[in-house]
């Protein structure tokens, strides 16, 4: 498969290695023909052990390997975002972003969270509703749900001292 191949994988919470890499969602062009994901993968397993690890790694694997910082996949990754800004998502399709919350997911509203959102040509983004959690994707988004607002606290107690 070519990364152009896949779909509306979400990453939800933190920029961090708690964050939650979610392809329940996600599509896949295989052939010509668009499957869901995890059918597609047919390994749930694998989906929730290995992809999932992976994907909160990455940051520190490309480190390791390189030996050199992991900038330039962040700044390819800002680039990405800020087309998708610019220009939108397709019909149908979203990509993760961080935005303050407006409540969705039970995620205190104002509290940065990357949520999958659909973003029209003039740039309006909006959290996309309705994708249902199973038990594994609530106790992960609820450990980066924790740590967002653990540091939200952090940064609001550092500030009352200036």
């Amino acid at each position: 498969l070519k990364i152009g191949d896949v779909k509306d994988v979400v990453i939800w919470g933190n920029h961090s290695n708690t964050q939650y890499p979610d392809a329940s969602h996600a599509k896949v062009n295989k052939g010509g023909k668009l499957l869901d994901a995890p059918a597609a993968v047919g390994n749930d397993a694998w989906l929730k052990g290995e992809f999932l690890s992976t994907v909160q790694k990455r940051g520190a694997v490309i480190i390791e390997k390189r030996k050199l910082s992991s900038a330039m996949s962040a700044a390819k990754a800002a680039c990405d975002h800020v087309h998708d800004w610019f220009v939108g998502t397709k019909p149908g399709e979203w990509v993760s972003m961080a935005v303050p919350s407006d409540g969705s997911y039970s995620v205190p509203a104002g509290l940065v969270f990357s949520f999958p959102v659909t973003i029209s040509p003039d740039g309006e983004w909006k959290i996309v509703g309705g994708l249902a959690w199973d038990d594994f994707a609530k106790e992960k988004i609820a450990i980066t749900l924790k740590e967002l607002e653990e540091e939200r606290d952090e940064a609001l107690k550092a500030c009352e001292s200036c």
